[in-house]
């Protein structure tokens, strides 16, 4: 048998089936590769691959959420002033009908709330308005409406952030449990349990609650936010606030938790099957330890545009639960100036929580584009 040479194209070649104990072939082709991938590009062999590819920069990137964005609240923003004023009832008349009132007065009374200019100019007038800052004067409360939605946005923060907290917590920690012990007791009560509370209706619930807990029972505190005459800053003023967020909290986790244990639990299922786990495995990693240090953390990517998304749809939802709860917050306020119609507070409080959905869509985002190679390389 003949020694291979260099001069034998042949030898020790994997391509044409023999073999190359040491590998050289393999190196040398790598060592080639880059090479050539270093000659053409100028780029170095340690490049990031998870960056973005020429051109796909951040601020590229942002601009063009922002952008979006600024779209969506130009719309809001429109619909807000248009949807509002197609609703049935005269504000000027229900004030009439509360207090006798001649024609004359009705007609001064029109003028003062602007009522009585063109549309293209109330339209103009609100505008400047939403520029400003100054959403106009509340026909119930006779107050800025800017003052009322800073008085009233406290309560509606602390409800929902709470909320949102529990509910964030205990979906995702009960969404992986029950992936990783898919199809076993706990995972079908976890499941059953949660696509019950996700169908029902959060005002339905609420009022179940509040007869059972608050009426029947009489355990917690069927309405307001403190019980009057208590300091709120004091020790037993605290307590008392906690009793009285119990009840609409609960509502609102009980449906919101079930939406995040569910994506949580589809996520985690989808990555139960990946070979990086079954590599885990092989490393004497424990099943806790795989779960916790690799498969959570993948499987979270998904959620976190949930997360945000209902964030700002949490808040948006409490309408119906303060109303429910006579909790006094913004879902309060908007649902008083409904039955007005109080047009400048329905108007603000209409782009105060399309804004904040927005908001919490962009961040989203944005997040999502830093957790996830592949949307930065998109």
């Amino acid at each position: 048998m003949s020694t291979p040479t260099h001069d034998d194209p042949q030898s020790g070649d994997p391509r044409n089936g023999d073999p190359d104990p040491s590998g050289t072939f393999a190196k040398n082709s790598g060592a080639a590769s880059v090479t050539g991938s270093d000659t053409a590009d100028g780029s170095s062999a340690a490049a990031d691959m998870d960056e973005p590819p020429a051109g796909g920069s951040f601020a590229r990137y942002l601009l063009r959420k922002i952008g979006g964005a600024a779209t969506s609240m130009v719309l809001v923003i429109l619909l807000g002033f248009f949807a509002f004023r197609m609703l049935p009832g005269d504000p000027v008349l229900k004030i009439a009908k509360e207090r006798p009132m001649s024609p004359a007065q009705i007609a001064e009374l029109r003028s003062q709330y602007g009522l009585d200019k063109p549309v293209i100019v109330q339209f103009w007038d609100y505008l400047v308005g939403i520029v400003t800052g100054d959403l106009g004067e509340s026909y119930v409360y006779r107050k800025s409406v800017s003052a009322l939605i800073g008085e009233y946005l406290g309560p509606t923060l602390l409800l929902t952030a709470t909320a949102a907290v529990i509910a964030i917590a205990l979906g995702l920690w009960l969404g992986q449990l029950s992936a990783w012990r898919r199809n076993s007791l706990f995972d079908k009560l976890a499941s059953s349990t949660s696509l019950i509370f996700w169908s029902v209706p959060t005002f339905w619930l609420g009022l179940i609650l509040l007869m059972i807990f608050g009426g029947t029972l009489q355990w917690l505190p069927t309405g307001g936010m403190i019980t009057p005459g208590i300091d709120p800053w004091s020790p037993a003023g605290i307590i008392d606030v906690i009793k009285h967020l119990i009840l609409p909290v609960v509502s609102l986790v009980a449906v919101v938790y079930a939406q995040f244990l569910m994506v949580m639990r589809a996520s985690l299922l989808e990555e139960m099957n990946e070979d990086y786990l079954t590599t885990a495995r092989a490393k004497g990693l424990t099943e806790d330890e795989v779960r916790r240090k690799h498969a959570v953390p993948n499987a979270l990517l998904p959620t976190v545009t949930v997360v945000f998304l209902h964030i700002g749809g949490l808040i948006a939802g409490a309408v119906t639960v303060e109303a429910v709860f006579s909790w006094p917050g913004l879902g309060k306020l908007t649902f008083e100036a409904i039955r007005g119609p109080d047009l400048p507070l329905l108007q603000g409080t209409f782009v105060v929580f399309s804004a904040i959905i927005i908001v919490m869509n962009l961040a989203a985002d944005i997040v999502y584009r830093f957790l996830d190679p592949r949307v930065r390389r998109a």
